[in-house]
């Protein structure tokens, strides 16, 4: 097995890589679950269909009580209607300050049953079990919580650091291609960011959701300790930490005018890269070719999202990132090295205007 601990003071806790590591869910947490006090297990339908069985069994075996919440698997499921729902069911299971949430799903059950944690009773105990590379490598860790309103996407949130994150990689062998490649997104945002080495193997080997279950947890396991060493500096994202929105920022636009219906999370940030590496270039921030390379890594996983720049300024103004004055960029400087840059928006817009005429 490997872990990584992140430091965080009162709220540190180990993040757990290990093929079967579901199997081992009571045994890893036994320290937050306790005989007696209530667990509730939120899942999707997909999910839940794979992984239910097993996890209710050990659970049993563990001599712990829960109830399981399913709720319908994609984005839609971030939402306040579910949300409601969940604190409904907490309340009805007699879910205390002693209780615990696992969330056990992909970005969306993390994000979501993260936060009916973080908003129940001022903030109950929370698990982080993901069974999506996207949520592996990402979303499960660092404490970010949220759902999406109709202003846009994860606007309504909260920092809520789990007390334990149990990865499992055999989990990624029945994830199907495209959920595969969105996570695959993430994994490539964090060699462009912060590992020249990372990002190097991703272009030489063959990192499909079928690879070595070693090799996987390994890279799972980079990623991770990345956002680790990223979180612990800057708990709170007001500084280092945005680096980790590399592409989000036109990636959750561009999912935004489409109402999340055209791209997945993966998709929308691999095209929002694709125009954060030309931005880079364009400002003189980025090596010149970093763009090209980039795209070509991108488009080996599959990942070939590729969006024009009308229309979205009035949506980059909705992100978290935004203010009154501008918005505070995260581009690369060259391959494993980026900064976080405040354009204005006139700035921003001249930008873009430059990419619609170089196409």
């Amino acid at each position: 097995m490997k872990t990584l601990h992140v430091p965080l003071g009162g709220r540190a806790y180990d993040i757990h890589i290990e093929a079967g590591a579901l199997r081992r869910l009571p045994a890893l947490t036994a320290a937050f679950l306790t005989a007696g006090e209530p667990v509730a297990v939120v899942s999707d339908e997909t999910v839940w269909a794979l992984y239910g069985q097993t996890v209710c069994e050990d659970l049993r075996d563990a001599g712990l009580a829960f109830e399981h919440i399913l709720v319908p698997p994609g984005e839609s499921s971030k939402c306040m209607a579910q949300l409601s729902r969940l604190w409904e069911r907490f309340g009805n299971m007699g879910l205390g300050r002693a209780g615990t949430v696992v969330a056990l799903g992909g970005g969306v059950v993390g994000d979501l049953a993260g936060f009916a944690a973080a908003t129940w009773m001022r903030g109950v105990g929370l698990i982080q079990a993901p069974t999506t590379l996207l949520a592996q490598v990402d979303s499960a860790v660092g404490g970010k919580t949220a759902i999406d309103i109709d202003a846009g996407k994860n606007l309504v949130g909260a920092f809520h650091q789990p007390k334990s994150v149990i990865i499992d990689p055999r989990a990624l062998a029945t994830l199907p291609p495209r959920e595969y490649a969105t996570g695959m997104a993430e994994v490539v945002k964090y060699g462009a960011i912060a590992s020249a080495d990372l990002f190097a193997r991703l272009e030489t080997e063959e990192l499909r959701e079928n690879a070595a279950t070693d090799t996987l947890r390994d890279i799972i396991y980079e990623c991770c300790r990345i956002k680790r060493d990223v979180v612990a500096g800057d708990e709170f994202d007001t500084g280092r930490r945005m680096l980790l929105n590399f592409g989000h920022t036109f990636g959750h636009a561009i999912e935004a005018k489409y109402g999340y219906s055209r791209y997945n999370h993966g998709e929308g940030v691999a095209a929002g890269m694709r125009i954060a590496a030309r931005i880079g270039e364009t400002l003189g921030v980025t090596r010149p070719g970093t763009a090209q390379r980039l795209s070509r890594l991108l488009s080996r996983y599959g990942l070939d999202a590729r969006e024009g720049t009308d229309g979205l300024l009035p949506l980059v103004r909705r992100d978290k990132k935004a203010s009154g004055a501008g918005v505070k960029l995260a581009l690369l400087k060259e391959i494993g090295a980026a900064t976080v840059q405040h354009l204005s928006y006139t700035e921003l817009e001249a930008a873009l205007r430059t990419l619609k005429q170089v196409g």
